[in-house]
């Protein structure tokens, strides 16, 4: 089929918008799928997906349609919709012509909406308004439609009314999606250029990388080279996605489908690389816009019992063949053993990487509290910065000249009425307010630079708390900034303790230490002398509890006698106490570490 018959598309919109649902329909409606194998939220392949009813991992699809006798072939994606994963994302858009814009009309224009939208305008897409769930009794489709001209600057009668559930306005869609979405403009003549939007692992084929094929054609045993990873490789298999994986003769331009590479780790074909024919390396320009994606939020997980280490590793293993963005390297810590520090790209990939452990591998692991990759410059190495992932890579303080850390740009969409007590969460964090936009009387949105740690821990949480979960946020990391934080190490009985250390900005230290002697009071249990917590920086101790000594009744076998024999016998035992102190040490229970690690 011509390219003027191919119309490549994604569908973006925020968390449970419908995004998956409309897909059902669109594939119901082309006849993609028989109506035997029909299921709710088809593109969704993940047990965890359907459950949670978020995109996790984004499908394409290949379907045909036809239109006053014309056959066209039409290429969806279905992206996900949270900020963790906003590089594939712009990815997949970066492999389409055109976007459908979803909006829930009982909930309007949100956070993801926006970020989403935004990203779609960047890469110059066609983008299709639509208003989704009109056949709830609480949607209000004429408000969103307003919102909709607020953001986008279209017009009324340019947004569409559907229905994902019931299918109503589906098929004026399709129409609007062959007129209005430009066909590709790729050259078959030219040397292949390949974007990859995604990839997975396959046991037989290895590698599975998706690609949009800008430029020339590839088939079966091609050799192909990826120009940013460097890796070469013959071509096992080509085809395209309905949404099953059907082999093809040849992908050619404008097309989009699967080349299995025969790689055998995902590392090597990462989202956002060009692939070409080896013989064509030097004759081709790699697509704009790669970059390697780097986890933003660590976290370290450790088996509950030390012989399921190795298994632990293995699972590990598994789940980093799917997922190029997932880290993790051995560490041990005194207290919980052996472990691994992961990285993530935020807190919802952390969440479904701990899932997924506990689902498909039986493993509960202890997480230990997130943290943020800080940089820091040392004295007379000016403009040179280290990144740090924990505070035991502290270096001194006296060769220490400044610290940055993270900081993003932080959106929160919410209903007006709001404004105060979101006012008041985000008083709570050293976030720094920006702006105020209204998209209509009822709704605006909030714009703070906030520091990347405080938006990760419980942010999300405390916002829906203070707005009865009517508000969004989305936020991107735009800059590191100095800051002055300090490393707080805690002391048990004049030990230090590595796995208790933290960072902390420099006005919070105080009451975090505090908070930290204060849990561990209650979680170390007594021993025969008395145990002093402290929370140190340097030399300096900033708060101090103490867990007092059992005491033993030694002058419980005197009857009588004289006050002198009473202290002779007291004395003895301070003499005792001392000693023990001395030699003993604090043996610290593994639940006192989780009640001060667990989020």
């Amino acid at each position: 089929m011509s390219q003027k018959n191919v119309r490549n598309f994604c569908i973006i919109a925020h968390i449970d918008h419908g995004k998956s649902t409309l897909s059902d329909r669109l594939l119901e409606l082309t006849h993609t799928v028989e109506q035997r194998n029909m299921k709710a939220q088809l593109l969704d392949q993940m047990d965890l997906e359907r459950e949670r009813g978020i995109t996790i991992k984004l499908q394409p699809v290949r379907m045909k349609y036809e239109q006053n006798g014309e056959k066209y072939i039409l290429n969806l994606i279905d992206t996900p919709g949270h900020v963790d994963f906003g590089y594939e994302v712009s990815r997949s858009l970066a492999a389409v012509e055109g976007a459908v814009l979803l909006v829930d009309a009982t909930k309007g224009v949100q956070a993801q909406t926006l970020s989403n939208l935004y990203l779609a305008i960047e890469q110059g897409l066609e983008i299709i308004p639509v208003v989704n769930k009109v056949d709830l009794p609480n949607a209000d489709a004429p408000k969103v439609k307003k919102e909709i001209i607020h953001v986008l600057g279209c017009k009324e009668e340019d947004i569409f009314e559907v229905s994902g559930k019931t299918g109503l306005g589906v098929d004026k869609l399709l129409e609007e999606i062959v007129k209005t979405i430009p066909c590709p403009q790729g050259d078959v003549e030219k040397p292949l250029r390949a974007l990859i939007f995604d990839s997975k692992y396959d046991t037989y084929k290895g590698v599975v990388a998706y690609v949009r094929i800008f430029d020339g054609e590839v088939k079966r045993d091609d050799e192909v080279t990826l120009m940013a990873g460097g890796a070469d490789s013959d071509v096992v298999e080509v085809g395209h996605f309905k949404p099953d994986m059907q082999k093809v003769e040849k992908l050619t331009a404008g097309d989009i489908g699967y080349l299995a590479t025969g790689f055998k780790s995902v590392e090597h074909c990462r989202v956002g690389d060009t692939i070409t024919l080896v013989k064509n390396l030097n004759e081709v320009e790699s697509l704009p816009g790669y970059k390697k994606v780097t986890p933003m939020v660590y976290a370290s997980f450790y088996p509950l019992e030390g012989d399921d280490y190795n298994f632990m590793r293995d699972a590990l293993d598994k789940l980093k063949l799917n997922d190029a963005a997932f880290e993790f390297e051995p560490e041990s810590s005194q207290a919980l053993g052996r472990g691994f520090r992961c990285g993530f790209l935020g807190m919802l990939h952390l969440e479904i990487i701990q899932s997924r452990l506990e689902r498909e591998f039986d493993i509960s692991p202890t997480i230990t509290t997130p943290s943020v990759v800080y940089e820091v410059e040392l004295r007379g190495k000016p403009g040179e910065r280290t990144k740090i992932y924990s505070a035991t890579e502290m270096p001194d303080p006296s060769v220490l000249e400044k610290i940055y850390e993270p900081f993003a740009k932080l959106d929160i969409i919410s209903p007006a009425s709001y404004l105060g007590a979101i006012m008041e969460v985000m008083g709570n964090t050293r976030a720094q307010y920006a702006n105020t936009e209204y998209i209509d009387s009822e709704r605006i949105v909030l714009t703070f630079n906030c520091p990347l740690m405080d938006v990760i821990i419980n942010l999300h949480d405390d916002l829906k708390s203070a707005s009865s979960g009517y508000a969004s946020m989305n936020y991107a990391i735009n800059e590191y900034r100095p800051y002055d934080l300090v490393k707080m190490d805690i002391m048990v009985a004049g030990e230090k303790v590595d796995a208790f250390s933290r960072i902390v900005p420099k006005e919070k230290a105080n009451s975090e230490g505090k908070k930290i002697v204060e849990k561990l009071k209650t979680s170390i249990p007594k021993q025969n002398f008395l145990i002093a917590l402290q929370a140190t920086i340097g030399g300096k101790v900033i708060a101090r509890e103490s867990i007092q000594a059992f005491r033993k009744d030694v002058t419980s076998g005197l009857y009588g006698g004289d006050i002198t024999r009473k202290r002779k016998l007291l004395e003895k035992q301070k003499k005792g106490k001392k000693k023990m102190k001395s030699i003993g040490r604090v043996n610290i229970p593994s639940d006192a570490f989780l009640s001060v690690l667990k989020k």
